[in-house]
């Protein structure tokens, strides 16, 4: 390699990786290489916006921590978990959005009909549906892992005074599909704007809102895993979502309800809200 050029260098730099066992990591890094170089040559790119690049790379890794992910952040605000999400989401199926930087394993297990209300404030919600397969056809045993910010646009991992289980749960669906819980309403909130992600949405004059939004994973024997999100048709931000999650087929109307009727049965008072949302899966 010592007749390396700017003409040749990205060559070379694919071909170092040729003894790679993966086929797949041969031809994704082959990719990478090719576009990162082409984005460097196209941009002139110079030392100083190089060791900056570095340097934010550098402060995304030191703010990051088991409660907070800045790399997850930036590829949000980036459009990046969009993209793949979008390129991933199975045809036939609800449509995917973001995970995002809070979700945590081992919620509780709690039964259909649950009340997550608690001591929260916020406007009380009954949120339910059905889990179905492709046809229409209920998956029974479905498994439900849902989460959400608080009332003050927080989750447990940012707020030291909620319960690390506060407004999150795990649920299996009944014999007909079906799930339904009791929780509040969720406020929109600003993505972390601490860091270096923050400063980028600054520098570029951006939005750092997110609609409010429910948070799913659903999962069952013989489908394809869903990683979703809910969000209100009327929320403010549902126009400029700060991490591009929404999509019209996840945005639900909020119905008032004055009368107990179908939520007695997970101890909401009204007045409340009613959501309700069936989910599909597609067969692996």
């Amino acid at each position: 390699m010592r007749d390396i050029t700017r003409d040749n260098i990205t060559q070379a730099v694919i071909d170092s990786f040729r003894d790679a066992d993966s086929e797949r990591l041969r031809f994704v890094i082959g990719r990478l290489v090719t576009h990162l170089h082409a984005f460097a040559r196209e941009v002139e790119l110079t030392h100083r916006e190089w060791k900056a690049a570095i340097d934010f790379l550098h402060a995304a890794g030191r703010i990051s921590d088991d409660r907070r992910n800045e790399f997850i952040l930036l590829s949000d605000v980036l459009g990046l978990s969009a993209l793949v999400d979008l390129i991933n989401s199975a045809p036939g199926a609800t449509e995917s959005s973001e995970l995002g930087p809070f979700y945590a394993e081992g919620s509780r297990l709690v039964p259909c009909g649950a009340d997550l209300i608690r001591d929260n404030e916020g406007d009380r919600v009954l949120l339910s549906g059905r889990v179905l397969d492709e046809a229409g056809r209920p998956i029974a045993g479905a498994l439900i892992d849902f989460w959400q910010a608080a009332a003050n646009g927080l989750y447990p991992e940012q707020d030291k005074d909620q319960d690390p289980h506060n407004l999150r749960c795990r649920m299996l669906t009944d014999a007909e599909g079906r799930y339904a819980l009791a929780t509040v309403r969720p406020a929109p909130y600003s993505v972390p704007y601490d860091g270096p992600v923050g400063a980028l949405l600054r520098a570029g004059a951006r939005s750092a809102w997110r609609p409010g939004h429910f948070h799913f994973i659903v999962t069952a024997d013989g489908y394809l895993p869903l990683v979703t999100e809910l969000f209100a048709t009327d929320d403010p931000y549902v126009e400029s979502d700060a991490v591009f999650g929404v999509r019209r087929s996840l945005t639900v109307p909020f119905i008032k309800r004055d009368t107990a009727d179908a939520a007695a049965r997970c101890g909401i008072r009204p007045p409340y809200y009613q959501v309700h949302f069936d989910f599909r899966l597609r067969a692996a």
